[in-house]
């Protein structure tokens, strides 16, 4: 025969075969029987020893086997990165032939990353050598990878097999990508969830979506307005389409300063999605429709290398996240403070190469003042009771958190180039020395110098480690008392501490550690005997709280006028009340229960534990026993736990272990609280919502333990005795401890178990 019309013969049958293949990618009913039907047809064509076919996982930025032969666990999964030969086609769109993956040269050659895992080879005792690796795509959009392995004729795979697998891959491209659009038109509706569950019928949902079209809104707007849908059975019905998280909005969210540089809310706006958080080098994406694939395409080319979550909410949700992270909670306040944008862009370092120990922008830089202004009016904005500026050592960024309800939260992340310029900025407005940064310094910022709001700030500065300074600031708010009976005491714990505050003379203490409210409660006091008939006279540092009758006096520790002094003064000026902010030293105790012997009511604080711990403290500090014995009423200890939000908590019936567990905790009479184990006893946990920030609490309460100076406490003080004999004799005499009062808050519902051990030992 003719060697050209053999050639010639053996290109028909080439092509027919290929042909053959192409027709069968056509014919094929769904993307599963594409694959089943060609992986076999396609190591026949390409004379080829093993197959693998990788589709893609967009939301997990990996390729997984789809088809494959040979021993390999049933499912292959590679992230699209340039780490393995699959990754790397997938990651650049390449074409790979090679003749030897073992060939470390060969590979340097494409890549200098490039290596092969001899994992797989090494489980099964296969010789992986040949191999060549195609993209599967369509107009530009990664769908998957063919994967070719050794020749069965030992040759390598040549360019008529590069330009035939080109060709399949085209082919199959197209097929692929319109099988999924015909799949996800025959997908159920957005909102068959609200149908399948009886919540909604296909009229509602039609009229819905006219009404959206109508007046511009979404349709999840309508729904939850005009059809009184939860924003939480919204959130499951777009998360269950979706198959993905729904992140609602929330007015507490942290703004993702780092992720949001450069760049405009009207950009975000345009594409109807914006970037929430990031967590472990993973950053969620808020966006109206997560399989929209024009804007995952702008969504990768703007967040690069990393590792992206799609995520879905409502289009009002997303714009109100732009406009909180953008403007924050403060642009009522200031007007004129710039947004976060705004201020981020302004913060820009010139030079990303700029040594850690510049000082980068000075203190009084535009940018630095409104973010310092914007910071402090966020926290008062979301009631925050302190601010930490945390510079971390290194380049890494300086973090900015709230403690809000007891519990620290991240505010914001600034560029460690201007750790130095904010805390310089705070110790200006504070009036303490910017050049001294080895020695703590403490001071006080009179906002309102600074802005329209009349709060002052308590500012402590810390050196910390790598030359750093970390400041925290404690929001003084002015305010009103509360009225005794909203402290949240128990009825007979109420009783006593009126009966104490109501005595012509004597001392009242009241206990616990820094911000469990023991000035609100002292102030609580003083509203409830302040009469015109009464002198009260106040010593505080600072004065938080005013009130219309007392005469307060702020104490300045600097100048020598401290609360002994105050006493002093106070003991000439003719009062029947006094109250000392603290009692710090041995003079101040002294001269208190001096005070209380000689015809007056002193109340103040101390820093203990426990109410029995206050007496053998103070015994411990040198005070008389006989005159201490004889001056005290009582002592009120407390703390503040975090109470479960009322919107969203949920009720359930305890196993019977957990409840002898607080049989056991309550370590006294637990049948004094009324409650028993039958299956009508519920507590209740948290379960989180919009309105708590979805951390399931919301607000704090107070929990009491009142030492009431009886005899017997008199006697036994007058001996000397230990804290744990003083305890027993002040529970025979009706004490409730700071555990048993917790634990009669859980049994009423208003926290769990877990907050009351997060205040109280025993």
């Amino acid at each position: 025969m003719n060697p050209q019309k053999k050639t010639l013969e053996e290109q028909l049958q080439y092509q027919t075969r290929l042909n053959d293949i192409t027709n069968k990618i056509h014919s094929a009913k769904d993307t599963n029987d594409i694959l089943l039907k060609l992986h076999t047809d396609l190591l026949d064509f390409f004379d080829a020893d093993r197959l693998t076919i990788y589709v893609v996982d967009t939301a997990k930025r990996e390729i997984y086997s789809k088809i494959k032969t040979g021993d390999e666990p049933i499912e292959i999964r590679v992230p699209i990165s340039k780490k393995s030969l699959a990754g790397y086609c997938a990651a650049t769109g390449k074409l790979l032939n090679i003749k030897d993956v073992r060939d470390s040269n060969e590979l340097q050659c494409i890549d200098p990353g490039l290596t092969f895992d001899l994992t797989w080879d090494k489980k099964t005792g296969y010789c992986t050598k040949e191999m060549l690796v195609v993209p599967i795509v369509y107009d530009r959009y990664l769908l998957g990878i063919i994967q070719l392995i050794n020749k069965k004729t030992g040759e390598c795979f040549n360019q008529t097999d590069q330009s035939a697998v080109l060709d399949i891959s085209k082919v199959l491209g197209i097929a692929i990508f319109k099988n999924q659009k015909a799949a996800q038109a025959a997908k159920p509706g957005k909102f068959q969830f609200l149908i399948s569950n009886d919540i909604l019928t296909e009229n509602d949902i039609s009229e819905a979506i006219k009404r959206a079209t109508k007046i511009g809104k979404s349709t999840e707007a309508v729904l939850m307005a005009d059809f009184k849908i939860s924003k939480e059975i919204i959130g499951n019905t777009l998360s269950d389409y979706y198959k993905t998280r729904f992140i609602p909005y929330d007015e507490n969210m942290v703004i993702p300063g780092e992720l949001l540089k450069d760049l405009k809310p009207g950009f975000f706006k345009t594409h109807v999605f914006v970037p929430v958080s990031e967590e472990g080098g993973n950053i969620a994406v808020a966006m109206e429709n997560p399989d929209y694939l024009p804007a995952r395409d702008v969504i990768k080319r703007i967040i690069q290398k990393k590792d992206l979550e799609y995520c879905v909410s409502t289009r009002e949700d997303i714009f109100n996240m732009i406009d909180h992270f953008f403007v924050g909670s403060g642009k009522e306040i200031i007007v004129d403070s710039g947004s976060i944008e705004d201020i981020l862009g302004q913060l820009k370092s010139e030079d990303d190469d700029e040594p850690e120990e510049s000082e980068g922008v000075a203190e009084d830089d535009r940018a630095i003042v409104q973010l310092i202004n914007k910071t402090i009016i966020d926290a008062y904005s979301r009631k925050a009771s302190d601010i930490h500026v945390e510079p971390r050592p290194g380049r890494s960024n300086t973090v900015i958190r709230f403690r809000i309800d007891g519990v620290c939260q991240i505010y914001q992340t600034i560029p460690y180039t201007f750790k130095r310029a904010i805390v310089s900025r705070l110790k200006i407005m504070s009036d303490l020395d910017i050049s001294e940064r080895r020695k703590p310094q403490d001071g006080k910022i009179k906002f309102k110098k600074f802005a329209p709001l009349d709060i002052e700030l308590r500012v402590a500065t810390i050196p910390t480690a790598g030359n750093n300074e970390d400041v925290v600031l404690r929001v003084l708010t002015a305010g009103k008392p509360l009225a005794l009976d909203q402290m949240g005491m128990s009825d007979q714990s109420h009783k006593s501490f009126v009966e104490m505050i109501s005595q012509p003379y004597g001392i009242v203490l009241v206990v616990g550690p820094t911000g469990s409210g023991k000035t609100t409660t002292l102030h609580a006091a003083m509203a409830y005997i302040n009469k015109p008939e009464t002198k009260i006279w106040t010593a505080e540092d600072p004065v938080e709280i005013t009130q219309e009758g007392l005469r307060q006096v702020q104490v300045i520790p600097k100048i020598g006028f401290d609360f002994a002094s105050a006493m002093r003064a106070f003991l000439r000026a003719d009062p029947d009340v006094i109250m000392v902010g603290e009692m710090r030293d041995e003079e101040t105790v002294s001269m208190g229960i001096e005070a209380s012997l000689t015809g007056h009511l002193v109340m103040s604080t101390l820093h203990t534990n426990s109410a029995p711990e206050t007496i053998t403290r103070l015994l411990d500090m040198g005070m008389d026993p006989f005159n201490f014995a004889d001056a005290l009423l009582g002592v009120l200890a407390q703390r503040l736990m975090r109470t479960l939000c009322k919107d969203c908590k949920e009720a359930y019936h305890p196993e019977k272990n957990e409840f002898d567990g607080l049989v056991r905790a309550y370590d006294g009479n637990f049948k004094r609280l009324g409650v028993s184990y039958d299956n009508s006893f519920v507590l209740f946990k948290p379960k989180g919502c919009s309105k708590c920030g979805h951390t399931g609490y919301s607000g704090r309460t107070a929990i009491h333990e009142l030492l009431v100076g009886t005899d017997h406490i008199k006697g036994m003080i007058q001996n000397r005795s230990k804290v744990k004999d003083l305890k027993d004799q002040a529970i025979k005499d009706g004490m409730t401890t700071l555990m048993q009062e917790g634990i009669r808050k859980v049994c009423l519902g208003l926290t769990d178990f877990s907050q009351v051990r997060r205040v109280c030992m025993q």
